[in-house]
């Protein structure tokens, strides 16, 4: 077993990875197009709500718990409850299976920053720049496009790979030095993009639509539901990456301001996103065509825009390189704390190698991400993600409120929260009643209404075919909530033989440790 836990070199290199974790391709790409579905300003006034009442409680839960327990989110959860550990490996192994799709998302990126050079002969083309992803991954973008792999898009997974192992490959060592780069570079590529779409023709009405809110769309109960999923899936918090980061903190750490700057953070460079997005397809006359599918808009929509800002081939070219950057970015902290979740858990678990174990997951999670490539990669990715963050992500959510909030004395993880503090002490009101009450509550509400909403679409999302459900949304699920029992006889197995395995610390015998 290994004797010295990592840690954060600084305080602000563990800020810095916290907000690239958070910081990913959903604050690019997905609330603009939420935006724009839901009345622009209107979105972003309840996506604020939702962030100060239920997102930064629960950010500061986990990281709090993690720096105690000083576990990643099995161990972390156990030391709640001695009965709550399965709900950590839920979390982690939600984040396993959000990890080998994730990965395929960041290797497309990647392909797309060199193809973004065929832009320069498409000028006044967007019919053929929207058709450029789908033929290069070989893609028609449902269940039958065969099992063909194109060897760019493998190539560019191992790559994607690659950078994701290199990154965490000495834990907080190796993140630290690397979110130094990747947390500021995509808000230089956005600053750039902003300066040159905001001065096109038409750009003031993007921004317009984005900023200037359209109150009516707050009696419509959707904005409520897409605003409040956005802050958790946004923040990286109920998949175990919090857990482990905080973990790796000195005890003397300020986790109430932390927190704050992490998350106001996240939704600055989402507000700095939907500026870029909006002033450029108003720019270009296409505002009626952000889409709150993210992977249509990068890959299908935006590209029809990049075509179109000017006469120059060569500058729209590097305009796309640039945005493609930007997501490449924002996409490989995200990607990389998601493996650093899992291995932490493993790792702490069984007292295994940290840097092996990290191999260990890159390459079991790689395998696996090679069936998202094929022809009918997209289409089975869209369902996993679809069960992974409308079902897992959220029922973790509910557990762990539940566990924290009725199951343990809620003011003890408060006062964690509130340690080294005085500046900004997080209220108890505020704190409480959002763990014991809001957050499970809303949570609990959002899986029903994922839950009517499928049903109501003949119980099979997409309208993909009901096998094709059970194999990639139903049953990864249910795997997701009964791995802790799995690990449970591992642990037993492993007792039997003398190897090593965690012991079962509590909350106040984590302090002596």
């Amino acid at each position: 077993m290994e004797n010295t836990r990592a840690s954060w070199a600084s305080r602000s290199t563990f800020i810095l990875a916290a907000i690239g974790s958070a910081v990913g391709l959903g604050n690019a790409w997905r609330v603009p197009g939420l935006a724009a579905k839901h009345g622009g300003g209107a979105f972003l006034f309840v996506y604020l709500l939702a962030m100060l009442l239920l997102g930064l409680p629960l950010l500061m839960m986990e990281i709090s718990i993690g720096r105690r327990m000083r576990q990643g989110a099995p161990g972390a959860m156990k030391g709640i409850h001695k009965k709550a550990e399965f709900i950590g490996w839920a979390a982690t192994s939600n984040a396993f299976i959000i990890s080998t799709y994730y990965a395929v998302v960041f290797g497309w990126v990647l392909l797309m920053i060199i193809k973004a050079i065929d832009f320069a002969g498409m000028t006044g083309d967007p019919a053929s720049a929207s058709g450029l992803f789908l033929e290069t991954i070989m893609s028609k973008g449902d269940l039958t496009g065969g099992n063909v792999i194109a060897t760019p898009v493998l190539i560019a997974l191992l790559v994607a790979w690659a950078l994701i192992y290199y990154c965490i490959r000495n834990g907080a060592h190796s993140v630290g030095k690397v979110v130094k780069f990747t947390v500021f570079a995509p808000v230089v590529c956005m600053v750039i993009m902003a300066a040159k779409s905001v001065t096109m023709p038409g750009a003031m009405d993007g921004l317009l639509r984005f900023f200037v809110p359209d109150f009516s769309a707050l009696t419509d109960p959707t904005i409520w539901v897409d605003a409040v999923g956005q802050v958790f899936y946004s923040l990286s918090i109920m998949m175990a990456i919090m857990f482990a980061y905080g973990s790796f903190l000195d005890k003397k750490s300020n986790v109430a301001v932390d927190a704050l700057i992490i998350g106001f953070s996240d939704m600055a460079i989402s507000v700095l996103a939907g500026v870029v997005m909006f002033a450029t397809m108003g720019g270009v006359g296409m505002l009626d065509n952000i889409t709150a599918s993210g992977i249509s808009t990068a890959f299908i929509v935006y590209p029809q825009a990049i075509v179109k800002l000017t006469g120059s081939g060569v500058f729209n070219a590097i305009f796309g390189m640039i945005f493609y950057i930007c997501l490449a970015t924002l996409a490989v902290d995200s990607a990389f704390s998601i493996i650093e979740g899992v291995s932490t858990a493993i790792a702490d678990k069984f007292g295994l190698n940290k840097r092996n174990t990290t191999i260990g997951v890159c390459v079991v999670s790689g395998l696996i991400s090679v069936a998202y490539i094929t022809g009918a990669g997209l289409a089975w990715l869209d369902i996993v993600d679809y069960w992974a963050n409308s079902y897992n992500l959220l029922i973790v959510g509910v557990l762990e409120c539940v566990a924290v909030g009725w199951f343990f004395p809620t003011r003890k993880v408060l006062d964690a929260v509130n340690e080294n503090t005085s500046k900004f002490r997080m209220p108890a009101w505020w704190f409480i009643s959002s763990i014991k009450v809001l957050c499970p509550i809303i949570l609990s509400v959002l899986v029903i209404w994922n839950t009517v909403a499928l049903f109501q679409g003949g119980g099979v999302y997409g309208g993909y075919t009901l096998a094709s459900n059970i194999i990639a949304g139903w049953a990864p699920m249910v795997l997701a909530f009964v791995s802790g029992g799995f690990i449970a006889l591992v642990s037993a197995v492993r007792r039997k033989k003398g190897q090593f395995v965690a012991p079962a610390l509590s909350w106040d015998e984590a302090e002596k440790h």
